[in-house]
């Protein structure tokens, strides 16, 4: 029986600005985390993110929205991904503009 999930929003600042490669490396390390913390019956789940850049475009952080079923497990991926998580936050209702 899963577990009720929340949605969560975890800023990644990077100590140093990297290239698209490295990110792409980044997301396929995540993939692998995430497979295997969903194979040991964690309910986790990857939504989307935002990448953010500097003035020369290159890499200095994330944005990404994830839905699990506590901050441990979004803690979790992040050490096992190797990946930080400088800020989590439950995500609440999103604004709308008119």
């Amino acid at each position: 029986m899963s577990s009720p999930t929340d949605d969560f929003l975890i800023l990644r600042e990077l100590p140093e600005p990297i290239t698209t490669d490295e990110l792409d490396a980044a997301a396929e390390q995540s993939g692998e985390a995430l497979k295997e913390l969903r194979d040991e019956g964690v309910d986790i789940r990857w939504v989307d993110s935002e990448v953010m850049t500097n003035d020369d475009e290159e890499v200095v952080g994330t944005f990404c929205h994830y839905s699990a079923e506590s901050e441990d497990a979004v803690r979790e991926h992040a050490d096992r991904a190797g990946l930080p998580a400088t800020k989590i936050t439950r995500r609440g209702e999103p604004l709308s503009g008119e």
